[in-house]
């Protein structure tokens, strides 16, 4: 096989493991409540980033960002308010 031809599994591979490391930060942001280390900045910019590029892969029809980025926004957005709900009670 030409390289070229892994290039689908290539992409579907680093879709996959970007999706899920955020899975651990959803755990334990959930389980203790402790967002201190959690820049609310940071991921006020990168829920965004994700909602655009969710935009573009619904504006393209192109299933693979669909799917990937959906999930990666609902877990940073579960981050993103608990990181808020946190600032606000202080």
């Amino acid at each position: 096989m030409i390289i070229s031809d892994y290039s689908h599994y290539i992409g579907s591979a680093g879709a996959v493991m970007t999706t899920i490391s955020f899975v651990p930060q959803v755990i334990h942001s959930y389980r203790t409540r402790d967002l201190s280390g959690v820049s609310l900045s940071m991921y006020s910019i990168f829920t965004l980033g994700v909602g655009l590029w969710l935009l573009y892969g619904v504006l393209k029809h192109d299933w693979p960002l669909i799917l990937a980025n959906s999930i990666t926004f609902c877990l940073a957005a579960i981050v993103l308010v608990l990181k808020i709900q946190q600032s606000n009670k202080k």
